[in-house]
């Protein structure tokens, strides 16, 4: 049976796989199709398509956004999205140059609580894409100021932690809204923790939201139940994936936790449904410019 992991970081946000070797242990553990979902950032799709050519293994085009509903914190994963498009890719240089301001702000508050991390290692870390907390995680781990990146996170950069600082977040409607624009398909990401609610999906489903993730790693079975009676009560298409950043013990390794190849087929209907709409827009548009 073909099995997919739709939820896989690079060393272009916080993962500690290049995407070449996310290919590579992906087609090692015998998945068929693969989902880069960078935080913020696409510069790991061409890489890993140009390896996937060479192994046999599907790679789908996708990114993972940060978005905020009634102060709670949800992400939202875009599919099959045209990442190369210039509108978007502005969109995506906004968010990082956030990024790297909100580093320096966190660099400043753990110098204030006497937490003295070395930031030339910091930016290595990132150099090339986007910076997030889980690159300090490794720092204060490094550094010996923690043993575990949870520590790191229940200690400082946690919400309500001295070096906590809030990164650039948008709404769900505008995170769907930027995805749909470039003909991408739009799921809830880790709906344990946020974005889970019934009453929230069937608005965002009101807005083309195509699926949610209900197989996740941290969900419980009953969890994960709830999501999959939601997902067929909405007619919502059921994803998952590990949400791997790498090599780490703590980390979910690569294929682990897997969906069916049916739910990338359901994306695929989903995309080109979002095409065709993307190009109803379009010549509308063009036929009033010309009148």
């Amino acid at each position: 049976m073909k099995k997919a992991d739709l939820h896989i970081h690079t060393t272009f946000s916080d993962g500690t796989y290049t995407p070449e070797e996310v290919v590579k242990e992906a087609a090692r553990k015998g998945l068929s199709a693969i989902s880069i979902t960078d935080h913020d950032i696409t510069d790991g799709i061409i890489p890993a398509l140009k390896c996937a050519s060479k192994i046999g293994i599907e790679v789908i085009p996708g990114v993972e956004l940060s978005c905020e509903y009634k102060s709670k914190e949800i992400h939202v994963v875009g599919y099959y999205i045209n990442w190369e498009n210039k509108w978007f890719q502005h969109k995506l240089e906004v968010f990082q140059k956030a990024r790297e301001r909100r580093a320096y702000h966190i660099l400043n508050k753990l110098r204030d609580i006497g937490v003295d991390i070395d930031e030339q290692m910091l930016f290595s870390m990132t150099s090339m894409g986007s910076i997030s907390r889980m690159h300090f995680a490794r720092c204060l781990v490094q550094a010996g100021y923690v043993k575990t990146h949870a520590e790191a996170f229940d200690r400082f950069l946690g919400a309500g932690c001295g070096a906590f600082v809030r990164k650039l977040r948008i709404t769900p409607e505008e995170a769907l809204n930027m995805i749909h624009r470039v003909g991408g398909v739009s799921v809830i990401a880790h709906p344990v923790f946020g974005g889970g609610h019934k009453n929230f999906l069937k608005k965002l489903k009101k807005m083309g939201l195509t699926g949610i993730e209900a197989r996740y790693p941290h969900h419980s079975p009953a969890q994960t139940k709830k999501y999959e009676r939601f997902a067929r009560e909405l007619d919502l298409t059921v994803t998952g994936g590990t949400d791997s950043h790498g090599s780490s013990e703590s980390e979910m390794p690569i294929g682990s936790l897997s969906v069916d190849i049916k739910a990338v087929e359901d994306l695929k209907k989903a995309r080109d449904i979002q095409e065709a709409k993307n190009k109803v827009i379009l010549d509308y548009c063009s036929d009033k410019d010309e009148s």
